[in-house]
């Protein structure tokens, strides 16, 4: 994923009202800017820390700012929650994950039951659904997934277990924003209900690929597929 607009630079003052975040720019002024991370963002917030915020065309946005990602233990590391399902498209449509099919027709946004999935698609009669999910938090060399509860997400990995069950074939798709960690695994001291579904999901034949990409002021690249830790 390539950012469509060069990005402006800043340092971090303060995140507040968990979708507010206080930037003061290399000019010296002060910008209040959208944070679509609703999470706790445990890891990933330091005071005075470098940050890369964009700014919407939409003249008519109450914020036209949006937090972008912030620089921790000299890296990247992206926290825009929006960016994660069309770099998982993209991954999907390039045939990044060797693992998949090719696909003759991919979508975004499908319903099914009453979830919505963040990308469906059709490969030689085979019928797909894929769940994306943002990841930041780090804990040592892991990188965890919820950082807060989620009992969306829990039910996302019931309804993923059901059209499996109804001949679907079915994927989790972890967009780890982060290179400082080498593997992946549920939190299980934040959320346990999500961790013991998604074991539950992965016995059940839910494919999961935790992907960790390369954020960058320019774009956002995939690295590879870390190693899955139950």
């Amino acid at each position: 994923m390539i950012f469509p607009e060069p990005l402006i630079h800043g340092r971090l003052v303060k995140r507040y009202k968990r979708f507010i975040a206080d930037i003061i720019l290399d000019d010296g002024q002060q910008v209040t800017a959208h944070c679509t991370n609703s999470g706790s963002m445990k890891s990933c917030l330091e005071d005075n820390a470098e940050v890369y915020i964009s700014r919407s065309p939409n003249p008519n946005r109450k914020l036209p700012y949006t937090w972008e990602m912030i620089k921790i233990n000299g890296d990247w590391v992206g926290i825009n929650t929006s960016h994660p399902n069309k770099v998982a498209f993209d991954i999907i449509q390039s045939q990044w994950i060797k693992e998949l099919p090719a696909f003759q027709h991919l979508k975004r946004e499908v319903k099914y039951d009453d979830s919505r999935f963040d990308v469906y698609g059709e490969s030689n009669g085979q019928k797909w659904f894929f769940e994306v999910k943002n990841v930041t938090l780090k804990d040592g060399n892991t990188a965890r997934f919820p950082d807060a509860v989620t009992t969306r997400g829990q039910k996302h990995l019931q309804t993923l277990v059901k059209a499996k069950s109804n001949g679907y074939q079915v994927a989790m798709i972890y967009i780890i924003q982060r290179t400082d960690v080498d593997a992946f695994a549920p939190a299980w001291d934040i959320d346990p209900v999500y961790s013991n579904e998604l074991v539950k999901a992965i016995n059940a034949g839910v494919n999961v690929f935790p992907i960790q990409v390369k954020v960058t002021p320019t774009s956002i690249e995939p690295i590879k597929i870390l190693h899955l830790d139950l």
